[in-house]
């Protein structure tokens, strides 16, 4: 019987120093781990795992990454652009598809909803959209429906009750002669929440919500809505259509985010647009600041030419979100065009990533109007890139900015 409890002992001794070895080993080490998703995940369950130590004291941090890029209604459709896109989906970094589902001009791309049908909105240009999204999500590919919801050119000429109007009671347009739904009425929000639970019953892990704000180009002030309208009643009215949504396609299983203007991250006020960040943020997933320096005025943030410096201007934006909303929904909308003379090569696209990675933000989205990508920018698969850490910005680089309170930004 001595026997036994010795041979016992002796055996759980040597059990314990191999796992105390395992843990020591570990401790002493820093990685970084970028984990693909297994078959019964998506890309919302795949994270990357840091581990750091001081001497014997571990610490395991993990975060949530979504990179992606836009596509066209007319590009998801289209054989030759899936083809392109797949290249890329299985040779770089990118893991995230944001499908045009609505646009501007009203189009629809998604079949099966009443009113769009009844309106004629309905354009087909994905006609196989209801096998395409299980197919991407089969390869581990996250996909979003990309919504533009108060910007409509469709639906309000056929129901000018539901659009923007002007003091003689027609319908005001906006400088591209676009109209647009009035956002304080709730038949403009059921109607675009219609088109966004039809995009969760096809099977899209998350709805974003784009041009969820007023208008802000053409003579505004012609702008009349169905109530009184001031900057308390707007950002009012936009919280209330994101709660109205969460309410609706929370039941659904499906995300939600917001692509907001890229000033929102420091401005103190609705721009004149309604937007918040905060008050917004509370009600979605994850919030897309559209952080393209092409689009900052000169002088934003005390930078002269915001178009030349990619890094600086995503940095401070950057750096402003993470002090007003959770590091988690923040996943900004970068540049990946050329606009207003300065051509947007890989390392433009690379200076705005880095400026992501050195705030600690691990996810992002890539923009193009006509779904074209600087490939040359794209990290590969198999690269441990979460942040891709480089030394952080010095203060004699980060003064020559020259930080000064923001003024105006153009739109997308």
């Amino acid at each position: 019987m001595k026997v036994q409890k010795t041979d016992f002992f002796n055996s759980f001794l040597i059990f314990f120093f191999i796992i105390m070895g395992c843990v020591n080993s570990a401790a002493d080490s820093k990685v970084v781990v970028l984990e693909y998703p297994q078959e019964d995940q998506n890309v919302t369950d795949v994270v990357t795992t840091t581990t750091t130590s001081d001497t014997k004291h571990e610490e395991r941090v993990t975060e949530r990454y979504i990179r992606g890029i836009h596509f066209t209604g007319w590009a998801s459709g289209s054989e030759k652009s899936r083809k392109i896109a797949m290249d890329l989906f299985e040779n770089t970094e990118l893991n995230t598809a944001v499908i045009d589902i609505k646009e501007s001009e009203g189009h629809v791309y998604i079949g099966g909803i009443k009113i769009v049908d009844a309106n004629r909105a309905h354009v087909v240009a994905i006609p196989d959209i209801g096998e395409y999204i299980p197919y991407l999500k089969s390869k581990g590919i996250y996909t979003i429906a990309r919504i533009v919801v108060f910007r409509d050119d469709t639906i309000t000429r056929k129901n000018p009750d539901l659009a923007v109007k002007n003091p003689d009671g027609t319908i005001w347009t906006d400088r591209k002669n676009v109209a647009w739904l009035d956002p304080y009425n709730k038949d403009a929000w059921d109607y675009n929440l219609q088109i966004a639970e039809r995009a969760a019953t096809i099977g899209f892990d998350e709805i974003q919500f784009d041009y969820i704000r007023f208008p802000s180009d053409g003579n505004t002030k012609n702008c009349r809505y169905s109530k009184p309208h001031c900057a308390a009643e707007a950002s009012k009215a936009l919280v209330g259509f994101l709660k109205e949504a969460n309410r609706r396609l929370k039941a659904k299983d499906v995300k939600i985010s917001v692509d907001v203007f890229g000033l929102t991250t420091t401005a103190t006020d609705d721009m004149g647009i309604g937007q918040k960040i905060v008050e917004m943020t509370e009600w979605v997933d994850y919030v897309s600041p559209m952080v393209y320096p092409s689009h900052y005025e000169k002088g934003n943030y005390g930078i002269a030419e915001p178009n030349k410096e990619p890094y600086k201007v995503v940095y401070y934006a950057m750096e402003g979100a993470l002090k007003r909303i959770p590091k988690r929904k923040l996943r900004p909308w970068l540049q990946d065009f050329s606009c207003g003379g300065y051509k947007y090569d890989k390392n433009a696209v690379r200076a705005q990533m880095q400026a992501c990675y050195d705030n600690k933000v691990g996810s992002w989205l890539l923009w193009n109007a006509k779904s074209v990508y600087t490939r040359e920018a794209l990290s590969g698969q198999d690269e441990e890139n979460y942040y891709q850490e480089s030394n952080p910005p010095t203060v004699e680089m980060l003064k020559t900015a020259n930080k000064k309170p923001p003024t105006a930004q153009t739109t997308k």
